[in-house]
């Protein structure tokens, strides 16, 4: 009776939120989304030919074709520093895991986790990730991008861990996909090279200003951010949950 009254009230409290964001006015549907809302007249309208051309929202590409003029200057413009700023994370996790690797044991947790949690957790967990993972492909078009939606895959992986301790083993997947998505990033950047003489530089057609596939490499760039930020904070997570063998 306990497990199902534990099952109703996750169900009712998932019901809750779903219902309150279809009746929220801040959260219109998925695809109906007024793109040219969320960015100023005057970046939509910005001259960039010598015929002094503007830029029609949802009609003409440019520059970087992004509307997301922060994801602009992060995955394009600046896209090198932002390389070495995930190698910098990287080197964190490099750390964090040779401190850890040698002598040590999982930690064991004194508690056992209950009906409510691990059914809370699982439901919890689909959202959460489908959220990060949503963040870090719009990242062009809508605030957010492979940082922010990188940190909430990763939080949902903790999720699991305080939930499941049987899912701790089951982290390796993850080290791997860290060092894939770190060398996709380079071999990209090689590419622009080939292709355009210019490390990272953008060799992809923009599309259209607010379509989903557009802004060339930049939503790629951004969903390899995602990846592996995600999958180096989860090694993070698993490294700190090892103690020294006295």
């Amino acid at each position: 009776m306990k497990k199902v009254l534990s099952l109703l009230v996750v169900l009712a409290l998932g019901f809750g939120i779903i219902n309150s964001l279809n009746q929220n006015s801040s959260f219109p549907k998925f695809g109906e989304a007024d793109v040219s809302d969320r960015v100023s007249d005057r970046y939509i309208n910005k001259n960039v030919t010598e015929e002094n051309e503007e830029v029609i929202f949802g009609e003409d590409g440019y520059e970087t074709g992004s509307s997301n003029f922060v994801t602009s200057i992060v995955a394009n413009y600046r896209s090198f520093d932002t390389l070495g700023e995930v190698t910098v994370l990287f080197i964190s996790a490099f750390g964090v895991a040779l401190l850890f690797s040698k002598d040590s044991k999982r930690v064991s947790l004194n508690f056992k986790p209950n009906f409510m949690l691990r059914v809370g957790s699982r439901a919890l967990f689909g959202l959460i990730i489908m959220t990060g993972i949503y963040i870090s492909v719009h990242g062009h078009l809508t605030p957010g991008g492979g940082f922010p939606g990188g940190t909430m895959i990763a939080s949902s992986i903790l999720l699991l861990y305080l939930s499941n301790d049987s899912f701790r083993t089951k982290i390796k997947g993850f080290k791997l996909l860290e060092g894939f998505m770190g060398s996709l990033y380079v071999l990209i950047g090689v590419a622009g090279i080939y292709v355009t003489g210019y490390f990272l530089e953008n060799f992809l057609d923009t599309g259209v200003v607010g379509d989903l596939f557009s802004a060339g490499i930049i939503p790629i760039v951004y969903v390899i951010i995602g990846l592996k930020v995600g999958s180096e904070i989860a090694s993070i997570i698993d490294n700190f949950l090892t103690e020294e063998v006295s």
